[in-house]
């Protein structure tokens, strides 16, 4: 099998890296390279800036009604590249195909929502505010925008940024995962073979050298960045010290609430998909369940569940989690398993040791259960970002509350019920961002908003839905009086000249 070499996109041609510094892209089922990635050099990352600075002179100007055309025709060629995104992300993340195509969908919605553009970016007007004096608004683009992504979702993440920026008149320079780029690449092709112009989207690769110039470079007015924790607080201090502006969405440690009124079935089979799936890689998964009073009753059903999840590649139709993306990635999970027992956490069903036929080599970790998990402990302070989940064990609703909002982060929780008064009370009372209300992963839909919060986002707008129109655009209000010219007499018959 031949290894791709990936390409840098600048000014809308796929340019080879100079670079003396490459990466493998592995499969981490296989171990087999598949890819090989640049990490590109400070003047490759200055040539896509440029790039991207002259073509904002003339995509500023194109009319809203042609840049939703080219929208329009880029969620068709999503939506008909569909397997092959899906096969890519399977291929070089390791996630099912289940779950790589479910991710394209979303990302897909993102695409979509930039559609409505021509609707979206409308400003506000008082005719007459004052005599003869009308104020309106204009919602302008800034100019250079930039994303950086994380692994865990390659295809959905950058969908989060670039759509939106550039159908409100801003260029683009993305930087993906060096992880797994190869679906990332293909769907800025899609883009380009949709109409995009040149220049108006371009693509560096690199790691932390990469981002910190991005992030400090005068040109690039606003930065959207989404992975951990310590890596956004960096950028985020960097961006806000350049002048520009920032968004970041980060870790997360996400808890389900299970009152023992829910439909037992349904609880379990949902929270059971959303700590396992994608093999618990993703900052919205739920890895902690909190259950209430009498549903404690229901832990053997959890054990039963857990050990009844399938493991296998990403190809395997019945998998229902693959491999996680890396060695290290499988390292880390292994030693924070074996700190949850050190700190006493019982350990009901252990993944460690899992074994997969015919792939000896792939960084599987099974499905992993805890019960009696304190907020002390490191499985519960850190965001393990692996297929671990941790069961908590409280009497009320109201100490279920008070435990949520005590973790610092505040990504996403989701509660199980069949109460509305207590549904209500917990979308109330609970510090979170995104909550969930009988839904295992609170993800809105592209028109609304992703609102983390505390912990898990610096930046006061979010991704998606209105907040990222007003991220990618200035607000300019406009005062305006018009005087009658004094060479022209009054009558509705006037002519006047303008030469």
């Amino acid at each position: 099998m031949s290894v791709r070499e990936i390409p840098m996109i600048i000014d809308g041609q796929a340019v080879m890296s100079e670079s003396q510094e490459w990466r493998d892209v592995v499969n981490p089922a296989t171990q087999e390279v598949v890819a090989r990635v640049p990490f590109c050099t400070p003047e490759e990352v200055e040539r896509a800036i440029a790039s991207a600075q002259k073509a904002f002179k003339e995509w500023r100007k194109v009319p809203l009604g042609k840049r939703m055309r080219i929208m329009l025709t880029l969620q068709a060629l999503i939506r008909d590249n569909t397997d092959e995104l899906a096969a890519l992300i399977t291929e070089e993340h390791g996630k099912t195909l289940p779950d790589a195509k479910g991710e394209v969908g979303r990302g897909l919605e993102v695409v979509e929502h930039a559609c409505s553009i021509t609707s979206l970016q409308l400003g506000e007007v008082a005719e007459n505010a004052a005599s003869d004096v009308d104020v309106y608004t204009l919602h302008q683009p800034l100019g250079v925008g930039a994303g950086i992504t994380a692994f865990n979702f390659p295809i959905m993440l950058p969908c989060f940024m670039f759509p939106l920026a550039i159908a409100t008149g801003n260029t683009f320079v993305l930087k993906p995962s060096e992880q797994d780029p190869s679906s990332t690449m293909r769907l800025v092709e899609l883009a380009l073979e949709a109409g995009v112009p040149a220049g108006v989207l371009n693509v560096v690769h690199g790691g932390p050298d990469v981002a910190n110039q991005i992030a400090d470079h005068p040109v690039i007015k606003a930065l959207s960045f989404i992975g951990s924790s310590h890596v956004g607080a960096l950028l985020y201090n960097r961006a806000a010290a350049a002048g520009k502006r920032m968004q970041a969405m980060m870790g997360a440690k996400n808890h389900c609430v299970v009152m023992p009124d829910a439909n037992r079935s349904q609880a379990i089979n949902n929270l059971l998909g959303s700590a396992f799936g994608a093999a618990g890689q993703r900052c919205m998964a739920n890895s902690v369940v909190v259950l209430v009073g009498e549903a404690r009753q229901w832990i053997d059903d959890i054990v039963e569940g857990t050990r009844n999840m399938k493991v296998g590649p990403g190809t395997q139709q019945d998998a229902d989690l693959g491999p996680l993306v890396s060695p290290a990635a499988r390292d880390r999970v292994v030693r924070l398993i074996e700190a949850g027992e050190k700190e006493g956490a019982t350990l009901l069903v252990d993944g460690r040791n899992c074994q997969v036929t015919d792939y000896p080599k792939g960084n599987f970790v099974g499905p992993t259960l805890f019960t009696d998990v304190t907020a002390n402990m490191a499985i519960y302070r850190e965001e393990i970002f692996g297929p671990v989940l941790c069961v908590v064990n409280v009497e009320t609703l109201d100490e279920a509350i008070a435990f949520i909002n005590e973790n610092p982060n505040g990504n996403g929780t989701s509660i199980f019920t069949n109460s509305g008064w207590v549904a209500r009370r917990f979308e109330t009372d609970i510090d979170v961002g995104q909550v969930g209300i009988n839904v295992p992963i609170p993800v809105p839909v592209a028109y609304f908003s992703f609102t983390g919060s505390r912990g898990s986002k610096l930046g006061d707008l979010g991704p998606n839905g209105k907040q990222a129109i007003a991220f990618w655009t200035q607000t300019k209000t406009v005062t305006a009086r018009w005087f009658e010219p004094e060479n022209v007499s009054s009558g509705i018959n006037s002519t006047i000249s303008l030469s």
